[in-house]
Order: C-alpha cells, then structure tokens, then sequence
C-alpha cells in the first residue's frame, strides 16, 4: 500500500491559518488533496493536522483527516504518526500542504523514483531553476546530487559557487536546480529518521533533509520538468492571478 500523507498546521509563523485560505472558490487544503487524488499510485489520502478548525474543514468536504500530536517538529513527524496507524502502508508520501497546484503526475514521478530496485528508500524531486533571481531566494532551497540521482546536499544558497563567472551570468555556466518538497518514504526508513536529532547543518540551514544526509541515509533525486507553486506567505498568495 502506498499512503499519501498531507501535513497541514493552523499556527505557521508566516501565515497563520495557511491551510484554510481560500484560493479561486476552494481552500488551499482542498485543492491539494484534490489534486493527490488524481495519482494513479496512491492508495490513500490523508489530512494530518493538529487542529480542530482544519479537521472539521477537511471532513465537511469529504476528506479523509487524522489528528496528530501537537508537539510534532515537522511534518515529516506528522507523517510518521499517520503512517503508524496503517499497518499495510509499505511506502509514505508526503505532500506538502502549501503546493495547492501540485501535480499528480509529479506525486506518479516520485512513487515511481522510490519503487525502483536501487531505490534508497527515500525519494524527491528537483526542477531546473530558469530564473536568476530564484538563486538568490532563500526560500527556494537548491538540491545538488552526483551523476547517480542521489543527494549531496540542500541549501538556501546557490551552490554551487561559480568561481570567476558574474553573478548574472551563472545560468549561461552551469545548471542550478531546485528542490520540491516532495518525499517519498519506506514506512521503515521514515519511522527512523523521525527519532534522529537534529543536526548542526540542519540547524544552519533550517532544512530537516540535512539530518537524514548528516546520519548516513540517502536521497533518490528525479528530475521534473514541471513547475510547483509553494504559498509560504501571504505576499506569495497575492501574486496568482487567479
């Protein structure tokens, strides 16, 4: 069984109540289940919050939602709560709550990544980055990996760093990409790396997929060649043009 799981919080600090804000007629929780539904390789869907408001929300129109313990770090802690209690989930997606226009052929694209038989047992995705500007956006977190798809390292930065080459000219020298908070989990390796404490460069870079490169598991990064909107802030929600 492959369980999608979609972690989603009442209290961020840069947007409080982010699940529930309504984006051309549908909250922002609703279009991304709706568009999880469409995989072809999830077996299930499932809301999991920390908060009455999103789990009444979610039930009224039609979803599936568990609650999870508020003292959860992350949302990849979240998961973990939700995976425990499906004993048949073999693998564990996590959809990020803020991506209300992710796509589900990008959800098939990373099954497909984990189910590989070299797979490491976890999974995400990257997108070439086009504009300039996105280098230098620190919420845009850069993804380098070897020759072989899998993890170097994450950052905020852009790395690498081009010795010699213009800053506007960096594009035209090397291909940068970006990382889409997408991840796909054996239910093992995912109950694991929820017990590791953080590390020094996750500290650093506030990035939770430092700890799992910092403690020796590895990451299967594909490649996708489709865009993803992430709404950190309500800054971000007033530039669609819906």
């Amino acid at each position: 069984m492959i369980l999608g799981v979609i972690p989603a919080r009442f209290a961020s600090t840069r947007f409080p109540g982010k699940p529930l804000v309504e984006i051309a007629g549908k909250s922002m929780i609703q279009r991304v289940y709706e568009q999880a539904l469409q995989s072809k390789h999830l077996n299930k869907v499932v809301v999991a919050t920390d908060d009455e408001r999103i789990r009444e929300h979610v039930a009224a129109f039609g979803g599936e939602v568990r609650m999870t313990s508020p003292e959860h770090p992350s949302g990849t802690d979240r998961c973990a709560e939700v995976a425990a209690a499906f004993p048949d989930a073999k693998w564990v997606v996590n959809i990020q709550g803020d991506e209300p226009f992710i796509q589900p052929q990008q959800i098939d694209l990373l099954i497909d990544t984990l189910l590989t038989p070299t797979s490491p047992g976890i999974a995400t995705l990257a997108k070439k980055i086009e504009a300039l500007e996105a280098l230098d956006n620190p919420n845009i977190v850069k993804a380098v990996f070897s020759h072989i798809g899998e993890a170097l390292y994450f950052s905020r930065y852009a790395i690498p760093y081009m010795r010699g080459i213009a800053p506007e000219e960096r594009l035209k020298h090397h291909n940068f990409y970006k990382h889409i908070g997408l991840y796909g989990f054996n239910k093992t390796i995912l109950q694991e790396i929820t017990v590791l404490s953080p590390t020094a460069l996750e500290k650093a870079e506030s990035l939770e997929q430092l700890r799992w490169l910092e403690n020796g598991y590895r990451i299967a990064v594909q490649i996708t060649d489709m865009e993803t909107i992430g709404i950190d802030t309500p800054e971000d929600l007033a530039k669609l043009a819906l």
